[in-house]
């Protein structure tokens, strides 16, 4: 069970490079001291979404809730930075539990190569010539072949990132949903993607794999050359990730369908 203690008393922080972050990652622990990250009722990531999404791999089964201050450049996935009273913040905050995609993707040479990815498992071509891809939801083929730049499966956390940025939707944290968004569509054109249930599984099959090369992509681990994907959410794993009251993450992904 994730740690639910009164008070967060026994604090780790971990910090990104940029000077910012180091120097409030002294301060803080010399305020509030600093536990190894097996020892702490919390981990406070001092950095940006970048951090963020480190720290959650790097903890991604040990069931310990992470909290972020922004001191990096993109703070979506992070809270409004302040030193005073943090244990009371911590001990007021929402948590959000949120299931990572697993990626099996399939080299040429029949190598499997497996990733976790919070944010989406992508797929892109390797060279100026675009991609050829079939897409089969739970063992049918939805469709036949997707000329693009690439594909991808962004989970709710994931879909205000790179999703966002290729026209897919905003998906609520608590949806059961996955989106399928094309990267750069050539054929079929008009197609603007999926929204597949959180169940589903979803492969994709290179085609002209040697003339047109693909590299899958889970959040940063890349399997270059492959001709088979395989992405499913795990329901396995869960990551909690702590808000403010009023800033969790439901209502961030909210608030970004409104901005223009």
């Amino acid at each position: 069970m994730v740690r639910q203690p009164g008070k967060f008393e026994n604090i780790a922080f971990v910090a990104s490079e940029v000077p910012e972050a180091r120097a409030a990652l002294e301060r803080l622990a010399k305020q509030y001291g600093n536990v190894p990250a097996k020892q702490a009722d919390a981990i406070v990531a001092l950095g940006g979404d970048g951090l963020i999404l480190q720290t959650l791999h790097r903890h991604m089964h040990d069931r310990i809730p992470i909290y972020g201050m922004n001191r990096g450049s993109v703070g979506f996935l992070t809270n409004d930075y302040h030193e005073d009273d943090l244990s009371d913040r911590l001990a007021r905050s929402e948590v959000s539990i949120i299931h990572p995609l697993a990626m099996r993707a399939i080299d040429r040479m029949g190598k499997v190569h497996d990733g976790l990815a919070i944010n989406e498992v992508h797929l892109f071509r390797e060279t100026y010539q675009a991609a050829k891809l079939r897409i089969a939801i739970d063992g049918k083929v939805r469709l036949e072949e997707l000329i693009c730049d690439g594909a991808l499966v962004a989970t709710p956390a994931g879909s205000t990132a790179y999703n966002l940025s290729v026209f897919g939707p905003i998906l609520p944290i608590n949806a059961p949903l996955l989106a399928l968004t094309p990267i750069s569509a050539f054929r079929p054109r008009r197609w603007r993607g999926a929204l597949l249930p959180n169940e589903a599984k979803i492969q994709f099959d290179v085609l002209e794999a040697d003339k047109r090369p693909v590299s899958a992509v889970a959040d940063h681990t890349e399997t270059r050359s492959v001709v088979r994907v395989e992405v499913e959410q795990d329901n396995d794993v869960d990551l909690f990730m702590m808000f403010d009251p009023g800033h969790s993450l439901d209502e961030r992904i909210l608030s970004e369908q409104f901005r223009y």
